[in-house]
């Protein structure tokens, strides 16, 4: 069981559930309420993990007995080593996403914690893009696309939390049968303007995979 299996927004996701629990242990008066939010944790995040060997649901359910402040964060701490890296991230492999740009400006990705990504964003300010890569369906894909330099107030079509966020529009690169040679499709949402933020806040995929399958087709 050494191996990684704990994705970003799965932990991010874990993370949330046992800060609830942790703030029910603290401020419930009634047992039954703290029972009921651990059994809630517990089926979150069983569900999170559907292909979970029996040894990585022991891990993850190592919460179970945790009351205190301190056994949550021992907890936390215990799953660490099995955070898995988000991949693909040498400038080469990088570049190849994005083969038609010749002056790509890639990301400073030195001090990252690859852990913690689970979609890789960037802006070019000078040229109003931003870049988006994610392995999607077991291939890591690149979406350029245009973004607003002026981010508002608003939610997040990703994360679902309410920040900075600007207008992300991608061209299409599907067609229509027997479209016109001039035909092309924008798609566009708001995505947080800190992607930094965006991964963090991150705990399901749905909506990120389906605006990026639109994009490629």
């Amino acid at each position: 069981m050494n191996q990684p299996f704990i994705l970003n927004h799965q932990y991010n996701l874990i993370r949330k559930q046992i800060r609830q629990l942790k703030t029910a242990c603290q401020t419930a008066s009634d047992p039954k309420v703290v029972k009921s939010v651990r059994e809630g944790t517990q089926l979150a995040i069983a569900e999170a993990f559907p292909d979970a060997s029996p040894e990585q649901s022991a891990l993850l359910e190592s919460f179970l007995p945790c009351e205190s402040e301190e056994q949550f964060s021992r907890y936390l701490l215990a799953l660490e080593p099995y955070r898995a890296a988000f991949p693909g991230t040498t400038d080469g492999q990088l570049r190849k996403l994005f083969p038609k740009i010749k002056k790509l400006k890639l990301p400073e990705l030195s001090g990252v914690d690859l852990r913690s990504v689970t979609y890789l964003g960037w802006l070019d300010i000078a040229a109003n893009k931003q870049f988006l890569v994610y392995p999607l369906r077991g291939k890591l894909i690149g979406v350029e696309g245009r973004f607003n330099p002026a981010p508002k107030k608003g939610i997040c079509f990703v994360c679902k939390k309410q920040g900075d966020v600007s207008l992300f529009t991608a061209i299409a690169k599907s067609k229509p049968a027997n479209a016109s040679p001039d035909y092309y499709k924008a798609i566009g949402n708001y995505l947080c303007a800190d992607s930094d933020a965006c991964n963090r806040n991150l705990t399901e995929l749905d909506a990120l995979e389906t605006f990026l399958s639109g994009i490629i087709g």
